[in-house]
């Protein structure tokens, strides 16, 4: 008999589809999900549904019977799943600790209301060890933690060595001021203005795109910045393999899809200093780690990794060996849906 999953979280979100594939592709389950109607920016109506919701999902488990509600971010649906009433919950923490911003009148809250999803879980995904620290330090009975990236398709994202006399940067994350696009692009300007020679693509939409336009063209270099806009998943892999360096400065980050999808296609890594980073990347070992806003650091390390060539080419191989042995979504997934059939017949 077909196993039943209640999905509970955005949909859309390529994490989120990342998950409900792998589930359905080794675990052989069928997936429905649930999600807020109401948009972000409608913050009232927003938090009214959220207030309604867990009637509406006890309506869903009543005329579905799944055998399983699971849920990402812990503060939000996985509360939601906690409060479900579900025979067997999976929660996953999406953040390094989901309770952000910190200075959020909201904060005691969602530390509250976390505490009591990770009570009523049964599963409690970290997708990196930076999750993980949190957990403990919170509290939460490890023997339910499975610490486990769901990792990325590696028949996509396959490898291709860029041999460019030049810096062909690239960088991945929506353009949103946490993800610190200015300080990537004023760095970029300090090569500019030293006559060092690049291109640098910038992948993907968000508010900041006209904004940053903008900045490249006042630093004069809008003829070596390309805004691609969004674009369809399955033109990624190629961008990344037309690209030798692969930038990343959040000012917060839980684990890192676009990070694995970049070593798994051969850029070198140079990504902000932040605990979420430090899981993966040792500054200069295998890539580089640059402090937040460090504006002539990124510019320096950009020059440095590029000037090491031989260097970078080791490490692009190492790298690209991490990945496979650590993130691959064929056999991660296949961990997390067996786990799946295991606690179903488990608490039946």
């Amino acid at each position: 008999m077909k196993r039943k999953i209640l999905f509970l979280g955005e949909s859309y979100r390529a994490d989120a589809i990342t998950w409900m594939k792998g589930l359905k592709e080794f675990g052989d389950f069928e997936i429905i999900t649930w999600e807020l109607q109401t948009p972000n920016n409608q913050r009232f109506k927003r938090i009214l549904e959220y207030l309604f919701s867990p009637f509406a999902i006890q309506k869903i488990i009543k005329r579905e019977k799944p055998d399983m509600v699971i849920a990402e971010r812990t503060t939000s649906y996985g509360f939601l799943a906690a409060l479900s009433g579900a025979k067997t919950i999976a929660i996953a923490q999406q953040g390094r600790t989901d309770l952000w911003p910190e200075e959020s009148v909201l904060y005691p809250f969602k530390k509250f209301i976390q505490k009591y999803a990770f009570k009523k879980a049964h599963l409690i995904h970290a997708w990196g060890p930076v999750m993980a620290i949190h957990m403990k330090a919170v509290g939460v009975d490890m023997n339910k933690v499975l610490i486990l990236p769901k990792g990325i398709d590696l028949s996509i994202f396959t490898p291709s060595t860029n041999n460019s006399p030049k810096i062909e940067a690239i960088v991945t994350r929506s353009l949103m001021p946490e993800y610190r696009h200015e300080s990537i692009l004023k760095a970029f300007g300090v090569l500019h203005q030293t006559q060092i020679d690049f291109s640098l693509t910038i992948v993907g939409d968000g508010p900041r795109l006209q904004h940053l336009k903008d900045l490249a063209k006042d630093l004069q270099m809008e003829k070596k910045v390309l805004f691609t806009g969004r674009i369809p998943n399955t033109e990624l892999p190629k961008l990344l393999q037309q690209s030798n360096i692969y930038i990343s400065m959040p000012i917060t980050e839980g684990v890192s899809a676009s990070l694995f999808e970049a070593m798994a296609c051969n850029c070198y890594p140079i990504v902000s200093n932040i605990p979420g980073n430090q899981s993966w990347i040792t500054h200069r070992e295998n890539g580089q780690l640059i402090e937040i806003d460090n504006i002539e650091m990124l510019a320096n390390e950009l020059i440095w990794s590029f000037e090491n060539s031989e260097f970078r080419n080791q490490t692009i191989i190492r790298n690209r060996k991490f990945v496979e042995e650590n993130a691959n979504y064929d056999i991660n997934m296949k961990i997390i849906s067996e786990k799946y059939h295991e606690l179903i017949n488990y608490r039946k």
